[in-house]
């Protein structure tokens, strides 16, 4: 599905990523993990349109997608969420999972003026898939709750939701895991999978906890100094000389398995 070719991207004499290239074959997990400064983020911003490469491409079922804009990928079907999520904290869950699906009716003052029934209809319509996916991701005791008073880790939930709003081919999501309580990260993770499963959703994840990502991607990959260092499953990656020094630490190649798997 998605292709990355020899992507560089420079920031003065810093190359943030340097040569990488990967694959992300349809209907998969992938993780993508590396040391801070590895160029994990730089590459999902390059991906998804919000940096353009220095140089090298990016093909999104076969077509040439590099250089293109976060909302022309959209409607592509490329979606990504951020670390820190990005709510709009005065509307409730609802309301949030609604503002998604583009082009709307009523966001014309003509069209709600002189087709007020298509516009409720449409409305409806919306308000209909808002509350399958709060059912999904089972939400629902906080549906009417303004988003700003959602803890971290449903704010992700949320983040994630409003990936169901549209058809996604493949979503991104950078550090899902981060400042969420263990018990809402099985929750998400559930969710990762039965998206996966259920609908066919295509991911790449960006994350640094490795029981999360045991759980749930194959392949991984792992970056350093801006550039492919390994893939293979979990296991494969946390078994790798070169990955337990770039990422996982030197020293902890002379540790019991045990304690490196903990």
């Amino acid at each position: 599905m998605i292709v990355v070719e020899n992507i560089h991207k420079h920031f003065g004499g810093i190359r943030a990523v340097n040569g990488a290239s990967l694959t992300i074959e349809t209907g998969s997990i992938t993780g993508l993990i590396g040391p801070n400064g590895a160029g994990k983020t730089t590459l999902f911003n390059v991906i998804a349109g919000a940096l353009k490469p220095t140089s090298g491409r990016v093909l999104l079922d076969g077509e040439d997608v590099t250089g293109l804009s976060p909302h022309e990928l959209f409607s592509q079907g490329l979606l990504r969420t951020f670390q820190i999520a990005h709510e709009f904290s005065t509307l409730t869950v609802r309301e949030n999972l609604m503002m998604v699906p583009p082009r709307q009716s009523g966001e014309s003052l003509i069209q709600a003026w002189t087709k007020p029934v298509v516009v409720r209809r449409e409305e409806e319509a919306i308000r209909e898939k808002a509350n399958d996916v709060i059912e999904f991701l089972e939400i629902s005791h906080v549906a009417d709750e303004l988003a700003g008073n959602l803890s971290g880790g449903q704010k992700k939930l949320l983040e994630l939701g409003r990936t169901m709003m549209v058809d996604a081919k493949i979503v991104f999501l950078d550090e899902v895991g981060a400042g969420v309580n263990r018990t809402l990260l099985a929750t998400i993770g559930d969710a990762i999978l039965r998206l996966n499963k259920e609908r066919g959703y295509t991911f790449c994840m960006i994350e640094h906890d490795m029981e999360f990502i045991s759980r749930l991607c194959d392949p991984v990959i792992c970056m350093a100094e801006g550039s492919v260092l390994a893939q293979g499953t979990a296991e494969e990656i946390k078994n790798n000389e070169e990955v337990i020094e770039a990422y996982l630490g030197t020293g902890l190649k002379n540790k019991p398995a045990k304690e490196v798997n903990a």
